[in-house]
């Protein structure tokens, strides 16, 4: 034990410096997406430190980074108005942990696996498309056009629109900060090791108080008004603590617990958080030097856990980030510690940094997650979707109109049934081939037959003629569903009335070993043990 331990030790210095650099990168999005959320600041950054700490040293994965994540501002906005408080969306939250663990405990943590890579891009695309769309008017300073607070909220320098007054302060910082989202990727400012160093969200927070202290001192009228910026209560004392924490409201005598529109809030944010999550490992182990995969379903009983808690303590809904997560990899990190020391320099500056984090513009938080939209939903995804064909962008369109007509989960719902229309469409379409050569016709099955293959084989049968000769080809089907056999053997079975002479190949039986081998190559992922290929 003390050797394991003292191999480790050379380690410590790269987990310290990549917790910092998440960190860094983690506090802006931790800030931005309450804000987009319509929650305190300190929610999100009470779901970063869960997330930092308990998660990290619950998880099976060295690399990833939980927290708040932008791909839930679409629920956590909708949910909240639906259920009339945020203390009730936390009961939501608790159960969503719940359902989580429970999740984790089924192993249920292949079965995103399942879910069609268009259905997932076109979520990503409406999380995105929604988050652009609700971050416009906080990003140019919109407000009440009646309204003297509002005037007064984004400093002097306005303008009427119709929209209402638009902030030309505000206009400019967006501007500016979206402008050094793009510099900041670029091969020219990546030479710079400053640039390679400090995360782009960061450099754009830095430049929001800079603007502020120096409109504050010189141009007073273009300023960020107190209430246009991060209000993060100070929590010097422990009853400044408490009074931060919400609790969730379980209602007169728990009769929330009992009401259908929270679990159906906890459920969505349970399938959708978990999946997100999976994705998350996924693209993390693709990013791996050693490609080492991280257990899912104990990834599931940690966000689980860390979901139960955020919601008991007042935070938002948890899950993996992959752009937290490929910070950490890139950062050099060595175990899961650097996500720990993440989650505990988080917390540190929800006590220390609380007068330099309410500098921070809003507009600075909503430039960060206008370009965090962008990247979800930019224009290369709908045209790489477009080349892979209609029964690929059809489930992909239609999961993003349905994420917009209705809600997240409905929209991922639509999408899977469009996915299974579109393989129920191909299977009709597909599986049996009719040829034919003067009278002799050869009748080929190309691939497995489900019962579905009942409607074109009888419009094919009915095309032979009496006195034909027929090749029934079935050596190339794995599977042949019983009521397709059975019309193949009333054919031959009525054949010699006809006149017909029947040629029917079948593939020759199978072996148990290569009977297991073909089921391990229809269902790969579910296969468990070591694979027959390898025996």
């Amino acid at each position: 034990m003390i050797d394991n331990r003292t191999s480790r030790l050379p380690s410590f210095p790269r987990d310290l410096f990549a917790g910092t650099v998440v960190f860094l990168v983690s506090l802006p999005l931790c800030l931005g997406i309450a804000q987009a959320s319509g929650v305190a600041p300190f929610a999100g950054l009470l779901s970063g430190i869960v997330g930092g700490i308990v998660v990290a040293l619950l998880s099976g994965s060295r690399f990833s980074v939980s927290g708040p994540a932008a791909g839930l501002v679409v629920i956590v906005v909708d949910a909240i108005a639906r259920l009339g408080s945020f203390s009730t969306f936390l009961l939501a939250v608790l159960l969503s942990g719940a359902i989580q663990f429970v999740f984790g405990m089924l192993k249920a943590g292949r079965l995103a696996s399942y879910v069609p890579t268009p259905v997932i891009k076109g979520m990503l695309a409406a999380i995105g498309l929604l988050l652009i769309v609700t971050q416009l008017p906080v990003a140019f300073g919109i407000g009440d056009e009646g309204s003297a607070a509002g005037h007064a909220a984004h400093g002097a320098a306005t303008v009427s629109t119709w929209f209402g007054h638009v902030s030309l302060g505000a206009c400019a910082l967006t501007l500016l900060s979206i402008g050094l989202l793009f510099a900041w990727e670029t091969q020219a400012l990546r030479r710079f090791a400053l640039v390679r160093l400090m995360p782009g969200p960061l450099a754009v927070v830095l430049l929001g108080i800079a603007a502020t202290l120096l409109l504050g001192a010189f141009a007073p009228a273009f300023a960020p008004a107190a209430e246009h910026r991060v209000a993060l209560p100070s929590l010097a004392s422990f009853a400044a603590l408490q009074g931060a924490l919400q609790l969730p409201d379980f209602g007169p005598n728990f009769a929330l617990l009992a009401d259908p529109a929270v679990w159906r809030v906890a459920i969505t944010l349970a399938i959708v958080a978990s999946l997100e999550t999976l994705l998350s490992l996924e693209a993390v182990e693709q990013i791996d030097p050693e490609r080492r995969p991280a257990p899912p379903n104990r990834e599931l009983k940690a966000q689980g856990v860390g979901n139960l808690i955020a919601g008991a303590l007042g935070g938002l809904p948890i899950t993996s980030v992959i752009v937290r997560s490929s910070a950490n990899v890139q950062a050099g990190a060595q175990s899961r510690l650097s996500a720990v020391i993440h989650g505990v320099l988080l917390a540190v500056s929800v006590i220390a940094l609380t007068d330099v984090i309410n500098l921070i513009p809003l507009a600075s938080l909503a430039a960060i997650l206008i370009m965090t939209g962008a990247k979800l939903a930019k224009p290369s995804l709908f045209v790489s979707v477009a080349r892979q064909g209609f029964c690929a962008f059809a489930p992909f369109i239609v999961t993003l109109a349905g994420v917009f007509a209705t809600d997240l989960l409905s929209g991922i719902v639509l999408g899977l049934l469009s996915s299974v229309l579109m393989a129920i469409g191909g299977n009709l379409r597909s599986p049996i081939m009719l040829a034919q050569h003067d009278d002799h016709y050869l009748l080929s099955f190309r691939k497995d037959v489900s019962f579905l293959g009942k409607v074109p084989l009888k419009h094919y049968l009915r095309q032979i003629p009496n006195g034909a000769t027929v090749i029934v080809d079935v050596t190339r089907a794995d599977f042949v569903d019983y009521d397709v056999s059975a019309l193949i053997n009333d054919f031959v079975a009525e054949a010699p009335r006809r006149g017909i002479v029947v040629d029917y190949r079948q593939r020759p039986p199978m072996s148990q070993q290569e009977t297991l081998r073909a089921w391990a190559r229809r269902w790969p992922r579910v296969w468990i043990g070591r694979s027959p290929e390898a025996e």
